[in-house]
């Protein structure tokens, strides 16, 4: 018999990465705010790989926990390894990965649900919701009724979920959990726009079974980066990670037996994850590639379990074995895991506000893979967007709503709730126009403020933060005239770095602007060098040295902000303006956009439309003046 239990502001269904940065953003602004999961001792799961950050998703991480997120604090406080990425490029594409201690990541999080205030962790699963009038309604599947204000569906993989391994396939959330079936049910009598998507996982091997002498070593960098600004704790690299390469053995077993898998079989429905392919699809779709990188990854300091990156798959099991023992290094690999697909529901995100919260559902808000994205660090990126926003509407308060050029934050929301995505969606570099202003180094200047009003940053935090945009500012005005004398010495340095000696003094701001430049080998020849931080001099070295591009790249947001602030009305009928075309008005009929900014950016949409459209709006408020 059903029964009606304690009620909340804000309702978090799921404890993964959306559903951690949901439920303490909420109560962090005050809500009464439930976290509620399947189980307790998976709060914060890595079931994909035991890694944060990475290419463009450390700048996730870095935004995150500029605006007062939990995970970047996690992440340093959990790493078994650190590396900085792409370090041979332009700082706007350095992105900071970090190997993690699943188990130890996933313990502090719990910890950190517990013992936040507001926040009401519970083991449950809930498995119908409905409206009823301005409250939503939650049963769980021991019959408990909460009444909340809002909700917010961060389900991860669990929606449906169905795991496949060769001709197996049964009912499961990722690593042997129950799947949330009836819950799915119950979003799709809601009348939830929902569709099938699938990732998958390698296998895990034994350590004591890998020749780690037959493979590459790679190592920690020696200079450890933070995720988190706070700088919380001293970071070092305690394992080595490994690389190992597929041949020609591994590519003829996987052909021989491309029939036996569900991907090619035709058993998968789900849309897969176009940039994290399984090996079997990585082998058909680059067959002329003699070799795949596989990466050994440690999974934890008290764990002997290795994953391998690179090798996700759903063909048999025995197939697998085969194909991992067919790589140098793994010829005698003992399986802890087996690797496996899940398909799982998620909503089609064009069906989502900026705010996150569902455009006919009011009070109800997606996060994460639910959303259609792949990956943590995206999913805690709307987290934590949609349990502020969920929190603040009930406040009575201003959303926060980021555009494409404030944050990858904002183009990742952007690209979901305008282009929406035909299969699993993943932040790279190259979905940002505005990529060498929106860097990982800068995400504190970029956002801290957006944080700081919102109040997920404390007042002691946001005074640290004036202290070091003080600095950068008198650091800025100190070397514009500080000149640095012509000797030697400095001209032997000058030329070590491949540049040329100087004909004369120079100042210090023009030196930096040299490519090769920089304060480390500078730094003997300015005596006058105040003691300031590592990263207020980076900040410093690269706005100088991109100054042009940078000031190239402000201009060109000052006409996308002029764009972004002409809303649209959300009531406006498109097949009555005259000059659009079909296409246009089945997409901007379909996506609403809040803004011809945001309505400029949908697939289908033409500049031309766009005038029309401009033309239209303008008429109509000169009418109603």
């Amino acid at each position: 018999m059903k029964y009606d239990s304690e009620n909340f502001d804000v309702a978090v269904i799921g404890a993964g990465h959306a559903g951690i940065e949901a439920g303490l953003a909420s109560a962090r602004l005050g809500c009464k705010t439930a976290v509620f999961t399947l189980n307790l001792d998976w709060v914060g799961n890595m079931p994909c790989n035991p890694s944060i950050g990475g290419t463009s998703k450390g700048h996730l991480v870095r935004e995150i926990d500029a605006l007062g997120g939990e995970m970047g604090k996690a992440a340093d406080l959990n790493t078994i390894q650190s590396r900085m990425l792409n370090l041979g490029k332009g700082p706007a594409v350095h992105s900071l990965r970090a190997q993690i201690d699943r188990r130890a990541y996933s313990d502090y999080m719990k910890h950190t649900l517990e013992t936040q205030p507001n926040l009401f962790l519970r083991q449950a699963e809930i498995v119908d919701i409905k409206k009823d009038g301005d409250e939503w309604v939650l049963t769980t599947l021991l019959e408990a009724v909460h009444r909340v204000k809002a909700v917010i569906l961060a389900t991860g993989t669990f929606l449906a979920g169905r795991v496949y391994v060769g001709d197996v396939s049964y009912e499961s959330g990722p690593d042997g959990m129950f799947p949330a079936a009836k819950l799915a049910a119950s979003l799709k009598s809601l009348g939830i726009p929902t569709r099938r998507f699938k990732t998958g996982t390698p296998p895990r091997v034994n350590r004591r079974s890998v020749d780690t002498a037959a493979l590459e070593p790679q190592y920690g960098d020696e200079k450890i980066t933070h995720f988190s600004f706070m700088e919380i704790c001293e970071i070092e690299n305690k394992q080595p990670c490994y690389i190992a390469y597929t041949g020609e053995e591994t590519k003829r077993i996987i052909l021989d037996n491309l029939h036996r898998s569900p991907l090619y079989s035709g058993k998968i429905d789900g849309v897969g994850p176009r940039y994290c392919p399984s090996i079997e699809d990585k082998i058909v779709r680059f067959s002329d590639k003699e070799r795949h990188q596989i990466f050994v990854e440690p999974c934890g300091m008290k764990t002997d379990e290795m994953y391998l990156q690179g090798l996700s798959s759903s063909l048999p099991e025995d197939v697998q074995l085969k194909i991992v023992r067919s790589i140098p290094g793994l010829e005698k690999a003992e399986f802890l895991r087996t690797a496996y697909a899940i398909e799982y529901d998620c909503v089609d995100p064009l069906a989502l506000r900026q705010t996150l919260e569902f455009k006919d559902f009011a009070g109800l808000y997606g996060a994460g893979q639910f959303n259609g994205s792949s990956g943590y660090e995206e999913a805690a990126a709307q987290g934590l967007i949609a349990g502020a926003n969920a929190a603040l509407k009930i406040l009575g308060r201003e959303p926060l709503i980021l555009d494409r050029t404030t944050s990858y934050i904002g183009t990742l929301i952007d690209d979901l709730v305008t282009k929406g995505c035909r299969d699993p969606y993943r932040m790279m570099t190259g979905r940002s126009e505005y990529r060498l202003i929106l860097r990982q180094d800068n995400a504190d200047r970029r956002l801290t403020e957006y944080g700081y009003k919102t109040g997920l940053i404390s007042e002691e935090r946001y005074a640290k933060f004036k202290e070091k945009l003080a600095m950068i500012e008198a650091e800025h005005e100190r070397v514009k005239t500080v000149s640095i004398k012509k000797t030697p010495e400095l001209d032997a340095a000058l030329v070590s770095r491949g540049t040329v000696p100087l004909e004369k003094g120079m100042k210090m701001a023009e030196l930096l602007k040299r490519p090769l430049v920089d304060y480390d080998l500078l730094s003997p020849f300015d005596p006058g060098r105040p003691d300031i931080p590592r990263e207020v001099c980076e900040q410093v070295e690269i706005d100088i040295k991109y100054e042009g591009y940078i000031r190239r790249q402000q201009q060109q947001i000052a006409e996308m902000k002029r764009l972004e602030v002409q809303s649209i009305p959300q009531e406006t009928d498109y097949s009555k303006i005259t000059g659009l075309r079909l296409e246009a008005i089945e997409k901007l009929t379909k996506v609403k956009p809040e803004t011809i900014g945001q309505a400029s950016r949908i697939s289908g949409v033409s500049p031309a439309d766009i005038s029309v459209l401009i033309i239209y709006l303008e008429r109509n408020r000169r009418n109603e003046i």
